[in-house]
């Protein structure tokens, strides 16, 4: 299979409502998604979940649109790939796992549709369907009565988890006033590296509200601090920023920094590496979920394929389209009893509505091997 062209469509999709966490508030989603074109005319589809600026990590969308055309793009373009052998001649550019990933996965998309297969198919899904958990952003008034009225929206709309984004000053009162509301329903907090090995004792105050997990306290480099917040807390440790791949994920086992791992596939360079996470976890029975970063449809069709992997046990952030937007870029994903359904078309089972694709550019740019 060769791929004669990418095509990059760079979107700007409007915000339900804002979504603040620790290192930001977010109202539009800048999204890119990468259109892979073989020299049949197939169409493959990824997307970039890159943010707009290096707030969350070292990459941003603008950044990862110049590594696709400088470096990406010419090892891609006219030669004949399997996903494997793309994944792996895109290697020699360091870093930079979001846009290896979108290209990595419009590449993958295109040969799987060749195929006639889906992508939970090709990956190993076990489940028709996967349980659906939401992300509670920081009310940017920081009341607890509207956190508590967003949540109720959730609760009411059938989420079978909430996760709420927390950072010193914005803890211990939401988190209990929230359990306090819903005592039953499964929660986890996510500080997004907010936090410092300093606040060990007071991130155990979290015990006491039977969370399922606390995810990224601190930076992602500080292995022997999430192992010291482990220690001080009986609630299960996540990490989230700090998994990059399989030999970080077993790092985080085995040093005792995780319990379980939250698995995004952008951030890991694709779903090959994330499938491989899987598999450890499962093979040492530690818990894994599927991270979300206010996907599109396309990002998260690809997301629901993977969360229908055997070892997917808690909840992830496959959301509805509603949850993030008024229209999406594909026919919405729907809750339905507090789940989404795993495509079942070939490839990533979905694509743009033409219509929709083009309301929502801003720019396209095509890049050919000639």
């Amino acid at each position: 299979m060769t791929i004669d062209a990418l095509r990059l469509h760079s979107l700007q999709m409007p915000l339900v409502r804002p979504f603040r966490t620790s290192f930001g508030t977010q109202y539009v989603r800048d999204v890119m998604l990468v259109e892979a074109i073989d020299s049949d005319g197939a169409r493959g589809w990824g997307e970039c979940v890159t943010l707009g600026w290096p707030g969350y990590n070292a990459e941003y969308t603008a950044g990862a649109i110049q590594v696709i055309k400088e470096y990406l793009a010419p090892i891609v373009l006219g030669n004949d790939w399997t996903p494997d052998g793309v994944d792996a001649a895109m290697k020699v550019v360091r870093g930079h796992h979001i846009a290896r990933a979108s290209v990595g996965t419009a590449v993958l998309d295109v040969w799987l549709r060749r195929a006639s297969t889906s992508l939970g198919d090709y990956l190993g899904a076990t489940r028709a369907e996967v349980d659906c958990g939401v992300s509670v952003g920081i009310p940017t008034s920081e009341s607890i009565e509207e956190l508590l009225e967003e949540v109720g929206m959730y609760v009411d709309a059938g989420y079978r988890r909430i996760k709420l984004k927390i950072e010193p000053g914005w803890d211990i009162e939401p988190v209990a006033v929230v359990r306090e509301r819903w005592p039953t329903i499964p929660l986890q907090v996510d500080a997004n590296q907010a936090y410092s090995r300093e606040h060990a004792h007071h991130l155990a105050r979290l015990d006491e509200f039977d969370l399922l997990l606390i995810e990224q306290p601190l930076e992602e480099e500080d292995w022997w601090g999430h192992a010291l917040i482990a220690r001080a807390c009986s609630t299960p440790i996540c990490l989230d920023e700090s998994i990059l791949s399989t030999e970080s994920a077993e790092s985080a086992i085995e040093f005792g920094a995780a319990s379980n791992i939250n698995i995004k596939p952008g951030r890991v360079a694709g779903f090959l590496e994330a499938k491989k996470i899987h598999d450890l976890c499962l093979s040492r029975k530690v818990p894994v979920w599927c991270g979300g970063m206010l996907e599109t449809g396309i990002g998260r069709a690809a997301n629901v394929a993977l969360a229908a992997l055997p070892g997917f046990t808690l909840p992830g952030d496959t959301s509805a389209s509603n949850r993030y937007y008024a229209e999406d870029v594909t026919e919405p994903f729907v809750l339905r009893d507090g789940r989404l359904a795993v495509p079942t078309g070939p490839g990533i089972g979905v694509v743009p509505i033409p219509e929709n694709l083009r309301s929502m550019a801003v720019a396209v740019e095509e890049l050919t091997s000639s």
